[in-house]
């Protein structure tokens, strides 16, 4: 792998956000095309955070850092990926369920769902079912993701898949699950695409769902 290419694997990995915003720009000028400097730069470095939060080798904190010092190094990206006519996997729209006002384990979803490239609508906490239909309505999402910490909040996860079927759309869009008090029976009994118990493999399961209806 090219040596730039490595060191900005390495500053994400490390969370380092200044020596991204220095390495990113080098890059480019060393002729490295902006998909080159996505894939093999910054994703590779987050991709391997990812693994490592998989298997409890890194912790929230150090995810967070690192996201944050991959989305500085897409930002001085975004211009010229737009350029080169990089496509994204798809939109995504991602909330917090109506009652429930956590949003750290959301947060994390979708800096991981922007590792791997899908354009991110965060439509925040305390989301009501209807919204999470009219944002994949509207913006064409191919993919919508309801976080629960609350037991008691589980049931709306419930109305947007009933939502998706009124609006015609649930052959077109992939819902996922997650959250602490979140299962892989309750996922099954109200008729979710997949339930993921982490950040990192959600993003990984996205992908391979959203690949098979685009």
């Amino acid at each position: 792998m090219n040596e730039l290419l490595m060191q900005i694997s390495e500053a994400i990995q490390k969370g380092k956000k200044k020596q991204v915003q220095t390495l990113v720009p080098q890059a480019i000028e060393a002729g490295l095309s902006a998909q080159e400097i996505l894939n093999d730069g910054l994703l590779h470095g987050m991709n391997i955070i990812g693994d490592k939060f998989t298997r409890n080798e890194v912790f929230v904190p150090e995810v967070l850092v690192s996201a944050r010092a991959m989305n500085t190094g897409t930002e001085l990206l975004k211009p010229l990926l737009a350029e080169e006519g990089a496509e994204p996997v798809g939109k995504a729209c991602i909330g917090t369920v109506a009652g429930d006002l956590h949003d750290i384990g959301k947060n994390i979803v979708r800096m991981m769902l922007e590792s791997k490239n899908f354009e991110v609508i965060d439509l925040g906490s305390d989301v009501p079912a209807d919204e999470f239909i009219k944002c994949a309505v509207e913006n064409d999402c191919k993919l919508i993701c309801c976080s629960a910490l609350l037991s008691t909040t589980m049931p709306v996860m419930g109305e947007v898949v009933e939502k998706a079927k009124e609006a015609g759309i649930r052959d077109k869009v992939v819902i996922m699950i997650g959250g602490a008090p979140v299962t892989q029976s309750f996922c099954d009994k109200i008729g979710a695409d997949a339930y993921t118990p982490d950040a990192a493999s959600c993003a990984v399961k996205a992908v391979e769902l959203v690949s098979k209806i685009a």
